[in-house]
């Protein structure tokens, strides 16, 4: 045999040997490499993440627990700190309740969002209607808690004024991850706790004391830590004239006499009236109530510290994006 024939067999069986190893490769491959999987063939293709819009969360609250997909479209909110942090946000809602808006969000009532009825008698035949993908409510609405949670997932968002901040800012954060605003959110939370801190550094440093009181219809209530108002204390950090005020909703009946005995350095009003009204009267200005000759011997009147509060943020609404700042920025103002 010439050496023409040897080198044409030798290429040939170089090619056969080639072919044969590519072809072992193939089938090894289609058996996805399991060698228990002999003559069978794996076509499992690997799962397809779900579409984020599907994407399902599980938020657990002081009711209960509610089931909601991320970014809601029709959103009911019956919370005023929830609808703040909302607006904040960028998020638009569906329906509120629109007699009880305060001055600052006063444009959800608009005739593009739906009356939900009021805080304490929600539109049960309207929502159904609407038929919403999310509830929002807090204290004055957990009565209907359970009707509304028939209509839609339904999730309890009211501040604990014995964790103001801590509620606060869990709400925020839990609304932030409902509707993938998780940045901004931290963004917003960030700049209020580096003012916080601020104004805590001020005023316990000053040695100064406050009282909080509330006046409605000629009467007054005072409020201490862990109250209602009690972040003021608790948080903002202005020592109080009386550690052992009810912490409730209502506060403690109190005399002016009480106000002249207790002195404090700083006197915070929260005008009721400025905000609730009975149809028809015309409320007078709570100045015209506190400055009498029992609080004109205070350090707070004699010192020009009788701050009056806003009542649009501390009484209507309170807890939300919109309203902390502005509660922060009221109480650093009235004690420099």
């Amino acid at each position: 045999m010439n050496s023409k024939k040897l080198a044409l067999m030798f290429t040939t069986l170089v090619m056969v040997l080639v072919l044969a190893a590519c072809g072992a490769n193939k089938n090894s491959g289609s058996n996805g490499g399991n060698a228990g999987a002999t003559g069978s063939t794996d076509t499992t293709q690997p799962a397809a993440a779900a579409p984020a819009e599907d994407e399902e969360l599980t938020i657990k609250h002081k009711l209960g627990e509610a089931k909601v997909k991320k970014n809601p479209a029709k959103v009911v909110v019956f919370d005023m700190g929830v609808l703040e942090t909302l607006d904040k946000l960028g998020v638009e809602v569906a329906a509120v309740p629109q007699a009880s808006l305060p001055t600052h969000l006063k444009k959800y009532e608009d005739g593009k969002y739906k009356n939900a009825g009021t805080l304490f008698e929600p539109d049960f035949e309207g929502l159904n209607a609407l038929d919403p993908d999310v509830i929002f409510i807090s204290g004055r609405s957990s009565e209907a808690y359970e009707e509304l949670n028939k209509i839609a997932p339904t999730i309890f968002m009211g501040v604990d004024t014995a964790n103001y901040i801590g509620s606060f800012t869990e709400n925020v954060k839990t609304l932030g991850e409902i509707f993938g605003k998780e940045a901004e959110a931290e963004q917003e939370l960030t700049a209020i706790n580096d003012s916080i801190k601020a104004l805590n550094d001020v005023a316990t440093s000053s040695g100064k004391k406050g009282l909080v009181i509330l006046t409605t219809g000629g009467k007054v209530s005072a409020y201490g830590p862990g109250s209602r108002f009690g972040i003021i204390h608790d948080v903002f950090g202005i020592p109080a004239v009386d550690e052992n005020l009810k912490a409730d909703t209502h506060g403690d009946s109190i005399s002016f006499e009480f106000v002249a005995e207790k002195n404090p350095d700083y006197l915070f009003v929260v005008d009721r009236d400025a905000v609730v009204t009975e149809e028809g009267k015309q409320a007078e200005p709570a100045a015209k109530l506190v400055e009498n000759d029992l609080v004109k011997k205070t350090n707070a009147y004699k010192d020009g510290k009788i701050v009056y509060l806003d009542a649009n943020y501390w009484y209507l609404s309170g807890g939300g994006l919109l309203s902390v700042p502005e509660m922060l920025k009221e109480v650093q103002e009235g004690i420099q």
